[in-house]
């Protein structure tokens, strides 16, 4: 019903910054809450920023102050720009919505 496409991913050093594209197409009516999810090597999955169609956004601590989700709304598309990066930021980036994912996008951070 919902696909999504997670792009922008790649390196930086610390400091960095870069910022994900997530493109949604299919039942997009169907889609209240949209987040970004990462997955670092033997970590859990875990949520980094959410957005809900009435624009109510929370962040997940270690990013506040650094990341911003955004979305345009003509473009399907759920942005996540990323400054200041750290080398914890490492992980592989996933958009979910409505029990979906896309396939994910790596971040690589140097130190």
């Amino acid at each position: 019903q919902v696909q999504l496409v997670e792009s922008g991913g790649g390196l930086a050093q610390a400091g960095g910054s870069l910022r994900l594209s997530c493109a949604v197409s299919g039942n997009t009516f169907s889609i209240n809450v949209i987040g970004w999810y990462r997955q670092a090597p033997g970590k859990q999955r875990e949520l980094v920023a959410l957005i809900s169609r009435g624009g109510i956004i929370n962040y997940v601590d270690s990013v506040k102050g650094r990341f911003t989700i955004s979305r345009d709304n003509a473009k399907n598309t759920v942005y996540l720009q990323m400054n200041s990066l750290k080398p914890e930021d490492t992980a592989v980036y996933y958009c979910g919505a409505v029990g979906n994912w896309g396939k994910g996008t790596q971040v690589t951070v140097s130190p």
